[in-house]
Order: structure tokens, then C-alpha cells, then sequence
């Protein structure tokens, strides 16, 4: 760890240890802490309280924060507390794929390519994959190469994720699940996703907790964050600030922009 990450990473602890509850935070906390409402926000999201979750994003989507922007793409598209709307999705995700947002861009670069949630655009697949690949998504680089060769077979893992894209959720966690047997990592957290928010499988928060744990152990950042949170919550792991701190760390020191900004921040939502 670098001298700086560690000096933020003990700053955090100090300062995790005596927050004061689930609900701090009002709308100035957020705004003036990004950090802070997304992380209240994906740990409400955690607990399906859509609607607790959604008022903290779009406090943050009003100035523009791509991470906010991007989970209430995932609202909309999912239709978990709201009723499912894809135009609505596709707005909020060029939002934030325009502020910046690899995941949104990622995800728009899917749709765009597959044709069946939004109108077919190769173009714009093409921009948005482009971009994401630019910002260091390997999987978004890989699927402009397949692109770019239409006759080539798609990986496994680009299977699942083009049933994903498609809507057909049910045939693409049982090709995640596939793939996690084998020891695919990014399945195994694309999976665990999906036991979060029951997207094509029954939602059951301690098959996502146990799928996120194992992937976060074979050094998943998107998995270390999502333990993090999950630790510091008790929803679907024991409660355990110095387990939560850990994770979070793990995932900052690999990049991770929400880990890495909760840690820089020195304050989170959570408990306590």
C-alpha cells in the first residue's frame, strides 16, 4: 500500500467507527460528499430500499455524478421500485456515460450492439464500447474486437453478457453460473449481482453475499467493494467495521473509483 492510500485508509477508520447510524446524511451531506450518499445509497440499495436509494442518486445525478446517474439507468431498466422504463434508462445511462462512466458506457455499448432492449445502433455501440475500452474495460475492448469480426464465435462470457444485454436474464445467470463453477471471476460477481437485485433468478441476498465473497477472496474489485458494504451494513454478512474497512481498502488499492473516493472522503454511510 502507498504511504498516501494508508494514511487515508487509517483516516477512515477513525471516522467510520463514529458515524451515527444508517439514515445520516441529508441532501447537503451527499452533495457536499459524493462519496458518502453513494455509498448510503448502494447500501440501501443492498437492503431493497429502492426508493431511499433513488433519492440519494438523484440528489447526485443533479450535479452530474455519473455514478448516481448509472444506478438510476439500473432502476429504470430493471424496474425495481418503479415501473420499468427503458427510454428512461437509456437517458440516464448517456448521462452518465457522458460524464465519464465506464459502467455506462459498458452497458450502452451492449444494448446498442444487441438491438433488443434499444434500437440496433452499430455506431453508437462502437462509440460508447470505444469509449469504455479507452477508460481500461477489457471486457468492453473485447467486445469491439467481436464486433469487428461478426464471424467469429463469442466467448462464453460474451454469451452471457450479450443475454444480459438482450433481456433474457434467466439464460444468462445460468451461463454466469456456468462459468463461476469453472472459475470465472467476473461471472461470479456479474452473478452475485444478480442474486442482489433478482434479475433472472429469485433474489436471495446471502447466495449474493456468498458468490461476492469469493470472487472479492480471487481479488475482484468490484467484489471487495460490494463486501465492504456489506460488512459495514450486516445485510447478508455478519457486521464487522474492520472486515468492511479491509474490503474497501482491497478494492481501492485496485482502482476501484468508489472505493477509491469513499476512502479519500474519510466517511461513509453506514452504521453505527
Amino acid at each position: 500500500m502507498t504511504p498516501t492510500l494508508k494514511g487515508i485508509s487509517v483516516l477512515w477508520l477513525g471516522l467510520w467507527t463514529g458515524l451515527a447510524g444508517a439514515q445520516e446524511g441529508d441532501r447537503s451531506d451527499w452533495l457536499r460528499d459524493p462519496a458518502l450518499g453513494n455509498y448510503r445509497a448502494y447500501a440501501e440499495f443492498k437492503m431493497a430500499n429502492y426508493a431511499a436509494a433513488r433519492t440519494v442518486w438523484e440528489t447526485l445525478a443533479e450535479v452530474g455524478n455519473g455514478d448516481a446517474l448509472f444506478n438510476l439507468g439500473v432502476l429504470a431498466e430493471d424496474g425495481l421500485g418503479e415501473a420499468r422504463d427503458m427510454n428512461k434508462a437509456e437517458a440516464l445511462y448517456t448521462s452518465a456515460a457522458t460524464s465519464g462512466n465506464f459502467k455506462a458506457q459498458y452497458r450502452l455499448g451492449l444494448l446498442y450492439a444487441t438491438g433488443e432492449l434499444l434500437e440496433k445502433n452499430p455506431d453508437k455501440a462502437r462509440h460508447f464500447l470505444g469509449q469504455a475500452a479507452q477508460a481500461g474495460d477489457q471486457d468492453a475492448a473485447d467486445m469491439l474486437t467481436a464486433m469487428d469480426s461478426p464471424d467469429a464465435e463469442l466467448t462464453p462470457f460474451q454469451q452471457a453478457e450479450r443475454l444480459s444485454s438482450e433481456g433474457r436474464h434467466a439464460q444468462a445467470a445460468a451461463r454466469y453460473a456456468e462459468l463461476a463453477q469453472a472459475g470465472h471471476i467476473t461471472a461470479q460477481t456479474r452473478l452475485a449481482w444478480m442474486y442482489e437485485a433478482g434479475r433472472g433468478v429469485e433474489q436471495n441476498l446471502a447466495e449474493a453475499a456468498r458468490r461476492f465473497a469469493q470472487a472479492a477472496e480471487a481479488g475482484d474489485a468490484d467484489a471487495q467493494y460490494a463486501l465492504a458494504v456489506m460488512f459495514r451494513t450486516g445485510r447478508g454478512q455478519t457486521r464487522s467495521l474492520p472486515d468492511s474497512q479491509r474490503w474497501l481498502r482491497l478494492a481501492a488499492e485496485q482502482g476501484h473509483p468508489a472505493a477509491v473516493a469513499a476512502l479519500a472522503s474519510g466517511r461513509s454511510a453506514g452504521t453505527d
